[in-house]
């Protein structure tokens, strides 16, 4: 199936301004031309896109996916490398997911904290709240919250075990829920 750049854009969403600029980068080695001179994209073409697509997504900068393409393109002497570089992407990513869901559970959290306080037409009214009585997942993320809390706690008080005597540590801050 011989694809021409328009086709290509309207399959995969990608602009053929990005479509030409990926070909003059180097990113597509593949892609033939008719004799006319114009682009004319494969199958294997599109796979190249998508990985390319993906690698982006991984936070691999278009001079980096250059380099992988440079290494594919020398063959299987470059095995190692490649596969190197999807691991370190993928440790990248899971890193990067990990910290996302971090955020979810926060804004979960802050979901529930708000829509009980407007409910209950105070933030007071979460204070009464007894812990066990919070649904299964703000008790988790408040278990979380504190285990994080008493860690920088006990760092602190290994900062602080350094003072000299008769000095006193800063007093903690009042920690804030809102």
């Amino acid at each position: 199936m011989r694809l021409t750049i328009g086709d290509v854009s309207a399959q995969t969403g990608i602009p053929a301004p990005t479509l030409r600029y990926y070909d003059k980068e180097g990113l597509l080695p593949y892609v033939g031309r008719n004799k006319s001179g114009v682009r004319v994209f494969t199958e294997n073409d599109l796979e190249w896109l998508h990985m390319i697509e993906c690698l982006k997504r991984s936070g691999l900068s278009i001079k980096e996916i250059k380099e992988f393409v440079d290494l594919y393109v020398q063959g299987d002497s470059t095995l190692e490398q490649r596969r190197d570089i999807f691991y370190r992407r993928k440790a990248a990513v899971e890193q990067e997911m990990a910290a996302l869901q971090r955020t979810l559970e926060f804004v979960t959290y802050k979901c529930w904290y708000y829509d009980t306080a407007v409910a209950a037409g105070s933030i007071d009214a979460l204070g009464k709240i007894p812990l066990e009585d919070m649904p299964h997942y703000v008790q988790q993320y408040k278990k979380e919250r504190r285990a994080i809390a008493a860690e920088r706690e006990r760092e602190l008080t290994a900062i602080q075990g350094g003072e000299k005597d008769g000095e006193e540590a800063a007093p903690q801050q009042e920690r804030l829920s809102a």
